[in-house]
């Protein structure tokens, strides 16, 4: 049987896509990689688009036909399977499972108990060998990465050209004001008040089609999110987005324009709330941190390309804000922005005294003491007293606290135009049983002068995980056994247990392999042999996740170049 829904190859075609270099990377790479972390630690993970494995076309074409569209009509819905716009709108409803029993079921909580922790994946074709073989009940779990490299295996297989994005400083605004709103209480606790967040990083992908509907000047790369965050039109989907459009603000055209807006353009404001009385205030409103380093894998390499400017215009620029203000007009057209618009409003209270940031002082490092300083810095030419409420949480990547793991107050005296370090010292057994497989840590600090408004300082950090290392030992060959060794070393002064190394690639092996590590004793190493079947001939992509009771997920990847 042969089945054909686009075809990027032919120039009539909505998703015909004219450069040879693109189309191959597009269409016919089956590997690839999505970034993660933050915008000052920007870290990758590999991914196994594999969408020429054994099923996965056929899986592909079941999510078409399990969905609530084809449920409803299947006659309408399969006549209109040649528009990509609607196939994609369609797959990322498909790709959660919030209103259809979709491939993979959504986890933020940090307990992953019933489930797999969304870190431990290496890519899409387990998932979706999961979700068939279990008669389609929905995969657990899935994070935004999981999502898009996902949606991204479903659409390159049906010949829609696709990539991974990644938005760093990604605005989730619920309310749909272009603004976000991120409590904290006096004491320099984050608060879960609200329901807009700012996550330290958010992954969608982008299809590559004409806007039959919009006009020519709209073609190219579209949005399409499969991560359930909002409803559109009742269903938790989201896109065709035209990235042209957003970056011009024409915010009222089809589909979810106002929300990716707003993901990556929203202004962010910090409100102090007064935990006794209940009364918030407006601490400082900041344009410019939304929508960082926008990024993808770059065409026919591993290094990163920054598309950002494809999605905005430079921040500042008269452009940017021209931008802004018609995006707002079309989202209030009867409001009026003058002189105190809410992007001017910060300046009212008189600028405080102060400025703070919090400096990294030594590594950062699982296992390790996490190691900081808090800056403080007197812009005036007066003596100045501080009061500093310190506290650090363990998060998850979209910013669900897990628990607070240190907190302090002191009392500094900064001399005129004074600059003094604080010592931030959170030591492991403060962190270890609640750092997730994210590995991040928020530090907040509230510095209050006396009759001036308060300083915020935030910052998430990091923590690397220890290496693992593949080697492969010999020449691969198509059809040759290869033999790969992992080596992977204890780095706490207790035992690991508990460990398991999940290997998988296309092209590289059949399915993926498990394998059970012994225990390792403190700084104890670790050296794992396993054999391969290489496929196909060409390089191809080796991906590894290590698993133990201290360790949710330690990835590695290793590019194999393999003979004929």
């Amino acid at each position: 049987m042969f089945i054909l829904l686009f075809n990027p190859w032919i120039q009539a075609d909505d998703v015909f896509m004219s450069n040879h270099a693109e189309r191959q990377e597009y269409v016919e790479e089956d590997s690839g990689i999505i970034y993660v972390g933050s915008t000052n630690r920007i870290g990758m993970v590999g991914w196994n688009f594999g969408q020429y494995e054994e099923d996965i076309l056929s899986i592909s074409l079941s999510i078409l036909d399990k969905s609530l569209n084809f449920r409803r009509d299947p006659a309408t819905d399969v006549a209109r399977r040649n528009d990509p716009k609607y196939v994609g709108r369609v797959l990322s409803a498909m790709v959660n499972s919030n209103d259809d029993n979709g491939v993979l079921a959504g986890n933020w909580s940090g307990s992953y108990t019933g489930g797999r922790d969304p870190r431990n994946w290496n890519g899409s074709v387990e998932i979706l060998k999961e979700w068939k073989k279990s008669g389609f009940r929905p995969v657990r779990y899935g994070q935004c990465w999981v999502f898009a490299g996902t949606l991204n295996t479903v659409l390159r297989a049906l010949g829609i050209p696709s990539r991974v994005i990644t938005n760093f400083n990604s605005a989730h605004d619920t309310d749909r004001n272009l603004s976000v709103d991120v409590y904290y209480d006096a004491m320099g606790n984050p608060l879960d008040k609200g329901s807009d967040s700012v996550w330290n990083f958010h992954v969608w992908n982008e299809g590559w089609f004409v806007r039959t509907d919009l006009g020519p000047s709209y073609n190219g790369w579209q949005v399409l999110d499969a991560t359930p965050q909002e409803r559109s039109q009742g269903v938790f989907q989201c896109g065709p987005a035209s990235v042209i459009a957003v970056r011009e603000g024409d915010v009222d055209l089809n589909y979810d324009m106002i929300f990716i807006f707003g993901e990556v353009n929203a202004d962010r404001s910090t409100w102090i709330l007064d935990v006794t009385t209940g009364n918030q205030k407006q601490n400082t409103l900041d344009t410019v941190s939304i929508g960082k380093y926008i990024s993808t894998k770059a065409v026919g390499s591993n290094s990163r390309m920054d598309v950002t400017d494809k999605y905005k215009y430079p921040e500042g620029s008269n452009e940017e804000r021209r931008v802004h203000q018609k995006a707002l007009s079309k989202l209030k057209p009867n409001a009026s922005f003058g002189a105190t618009s809410a992007r001017d409003l910060a300046s009212e209270e008189g600028k405080p005294s102060i400025s703070g940031k919090f400096k990294v002082t030594g590594v950062l490092a699982v296992g390790k003491e996490v190691s900081l300083a808090l800056l403080l810095k007197n812009l005036s030419r007066d003596r100045k007293t501080v009061t500093v409420n310190m506290t650090a949480w363990t998060i998850v990547y979209n910013g669900t606290l897990v628990h607070e793991v240190w907190k302090d107050s002191a009392t500094i005296s900064l001399d005129p135009e004074e600059e003094v370090q604080h010592p931030v010292k959170i030591a492991y057994t403060q962190y270890d049983k609640y750092l997730k497989s994210d590995n991040m840590i928020r530090t907040t600090a509230v510095c209050k002068v006396p009759d001036e408004a308060e300083v915020v300082v935030e910052r998430v950090v990091i923590l690397d995980n220890p290496t693992l290392t593949l080697e492969v030992l010999e020449q691969a060959q198509v059809q040759k056994p290869v033999n790969v060794q992992m080596l992977f070393s204890n780095p706490l002064d207790e035992p690991v247990k508990d460990c398991v190394l999940m290997v998988e690639g296309s092209g590289l092996l059949r399915g993926n392999l498990k394998i059970e590590v012994p225990a390792l004793r403190p700084k104890e190493k670790s050296r794992i042999r396993f054999e391969i079947l290489p496929t196909r001939s060409g390089t191809k992509q080796l991906l590894a996740d290590f698993s133990c009771n201290k360790f949710p997920a330690i990835k590695a990847m290793l590019s194999i170049d393999v003979a004929e």
